[in-house]
């Protein structure tokens, strides 16, 4: 018998990360393009493919990715779950707060929803190690660098990077001082300060910072190519299935980590 072929539906399809998921479903042999989703470019091509306006494209899809921008997701994400098909979330800005939504929202479905806060494989190790790192030192802080028209901030990483570290933390949060200007300590993310950088000619970069008595240590990851994301959507594609039904955040599962 010959491998089975699964049908990939891609919200956002007209995008960068779309545009990616595209030519990655495209080059994968166990998976096709199954519809595009794409509002404003009805009828238009994507390389092989027409784009439709329409949700309905998506319909019959064994698995769809959601990669549009926060709001659009809030509105997508219901329909998808209709459809009776697997759900790969990409969108940023999934924090603790929107995943206890999403989780009750999907309730007792037999379905699986993959919530991905980053795709790439050295971000997923990058957060791993943080996690790793957090018993260990009294103090810890995310600095996050993105290209300078991102949507939301924080982004996403940094949100599931905080939610992880304060998780794995030991020590009480301790005083950082007084602001004498507003904002100058950063935003806080369940007891970890979050910085976030806007700026051109930076795709995505993340350091995550611990000190403790007389050393400290750096943990950091730079995507300098959307081509870093490719593996982690391929993979998020391809092994969802193997996850138990309801909501899982991050590929760190499938990757077995």
């Amino acid at each position: 018998m010959g491998k089975s072929i699964k049908k990939v539906g891609i919200s956002g399809a007209n995008g960068r990360m779309g545009r990616l998921s595209v030519k990655a479903v495209d080059d994968a042999e166990d998976l096709e393009i199954g519809g595009l989703y794409a509002p404003g470019r009805d009828g238009l091509m994507l390389g092989d493919h027409r784009m439709s306006a329409n949700q309905s494209a998506l319909k019959g899809c064994d698995v769809i990715i959601e990669l549009t921008h926060p709001e659009a997701s809030d509105v997508n994400v219901p329909v998808w779950k209709d459809y009776g098909a697997d759900l790969v979330i990409g969108t940023s800005g999934y924090d603790t707060a929107r995943l206890d939504l999403l989780k009750n929202c999907w309730g007792n479905m037999e379905t699986r929803c993959l919530v991905v806060p980053n795709f790439s494989i050295g971000a997923v190790l990058m957060m791993r190690f943080a996690e790793m790192a957090a018993p260990y030192f009294e103090s810890s802080e995310i600095m996050e660098m993105h290209h300078f028209d991102k949507p939301d901030a924080p982004s996403g990483t940094s949100l599931q990077t905080a939610h992880r570290v304060a998780a794995a933390r030991r020590q009480a949060i301790h005083s950082r001082g007084d602001e004498s200007v507003s904002g100058a300590l950063g935003a806080t993310v369940e007891g970890i300060p979050v910085h976030s950088l806007r700026i051109h000619g930076v795709l995505a970069h993340q350091d995550v910072i611990f000190g403790t008595t007389g050393q400290y240590l750096t943990i950091s990851h730079d995507t300098i190519k959307y081509e870093a994301f490719s593996q982690g959507v391929v993979i998020s594609l391809q092994k969802i299935d193997s996850l138990p039904p309801g909501i899982t955040v991050g590929i760190d599962e499938l990757l077995g980590i």
